[in-house]
């Protein structure tokens, strides 16, 4: 038995590729790193004549039906380039809470203009995760108040998912009375972070209570460990790229013994570390809640680990030049920082994932 990609998933993998090599190079990375969007509209639409958008809509709503699995492969590729693209939201987490939750008429009207490329959705759940001072969302009479931090992929949203607690979840559009947002400073500027307030903003409930909140949350885990996968990924090819090259004593510095062990290490981590990604994406559309909770868990804390690893080895592989911004190594130092620190650090994800286990 083999257990890899289809030939299908190679083949679309392959056009992923070549579309972002041509629409977001390093340079035009720099360029949208510096407006604060993280939104390139010429990357969306690309994205969208590909069918990435569609990924996750079920086909009656336009959508390729496909699983979560080949959306962690799109999320992977995304994150090798550092690609200013909200993804995460739209793609990834939107269309399968709106076609989970039942008794609403959201999924009509939203998953048929997300698989057409049309919308951005942001995320606010950082306040499911982990309350904070001063912060917080309450909901009466369909109608929120409060304030969300760390909101993701807010530069371009249409809409927002918004967590209330751990109980609901809503979706509020982005030109609601009373709703304003302010950007955060975040390391990672290729993905835009606010700051949302919500004075009695009107706003629409997606049934499903905790459990939909926490397959959002779940989601998003997932999808963070894919991007990381990515983001290491291309920072370890270009450690290695970079041994060949550069050169001291008269020799390659990847001729050097501990330089040699130093990228071995980080390979090695990376295999079992993109198998587990791999895993967990496929768990979310085909094992159980419980199941696929745990590995979404296990999946975003391993690669926290593994992604910080190899963040800080290939930089000191590549010395001083490593810490400039003349290489723009820094792009994914800082892509893999932020994944670690939304939603959840590694300790917190391991206890959640050990709640409801018997001793």
């Amino acid at each position: 038995m083999r257990f890899g990609l289809s030939e299908e998933q190679e083949a679309f993998r392959d056009q992923l590729r070549r579309l972002l090599a041509e629409r977001a190079p390093l340079e035009r990375v720099r360029e949208v790193a510096a407006h604060g969007t993280g939104f390139d509209e010429r990357l969306w639409s690309g994205l969208a004549e590909l069918g990435a958008m569609g990924v996750l809509v079920p086909e009656e709503y336009g959508g390729l039906g496909l699983g979560a699995f080949d959306a962690g492969l799109v999320l992977e590729e995304l994150g090798r380039v550092t690609a200013p693209a909200p993804y995460l939201g739209t793609t990834f987490v939107a269309p399968v809470v709106l076609a989970e939750s039942p008794s609403n008429s959201l999924a009509g009207e939203w998953l048929p203009r997300i698989a057409a490329g049309e919308v951005k959705i942001g995320l606010a759940l950082a306040e499911a995760v982990g309350a904070r001072e001063g912060a917080g969302v309450s909901a009466e009479n369909r109608r929120l108040s409060g304030k969300a931090l760390a909101a993701l992929d807010t530069g371009a949203a249409d809409a927002f998912l918004v967590a209330s607690g751990r109980d609901s979840l809503w979706l509020v559009r982005a030109e609601a009375h009373g709703l304003s947002r302010t950007a955060m400073t975040s390391i990672d500027r290729t993905r835009a972070l606010a700051e949302l307030r919500f004075n009695k903003v009107e706003a629409e409930p997606l049934a499903g209570g905790t459990a939909l909140v926490q397959r959002a949350l779940d989601l998003a885990r997932v999808g963070f460990a894919a991007d990381t996968v990515g983001a290491a990924d291309a920072m370890v090819e270009q450690a290695v790229t970079y041994s060949k090259q550069r050169v001291q004593f008269d020799r390659v510095i990847g001729s050097f013994q501990g330089v040699k062990h130093a990228l071995a290490d980080m390979v090695t981590a990376m295999e079992p570390a993109r198998a587990l990604s791999w895993y967990a994406s496929h768990a979310q559309t085909a094992f159980s809640a419980p199941e696929a909770h745990r590995l979404a868990c296990h999946a975003k804390a391993h690669l926290a680990e593994v992604g910080r690893m190899v963040a800080r080895g290939t930089t000191e592989v590549h010395g001083g030049m490593g810490f400039t911004d003349d290489l723009g190594l820094h792009y994914w130092f800082k892509r893999i920082g932020l994944d670690r620190q939304l939603f959840g650090s590694p300790e917190q994800l391991r206890a959640e994932a050990m709640k409801g286990l018997a001793a």
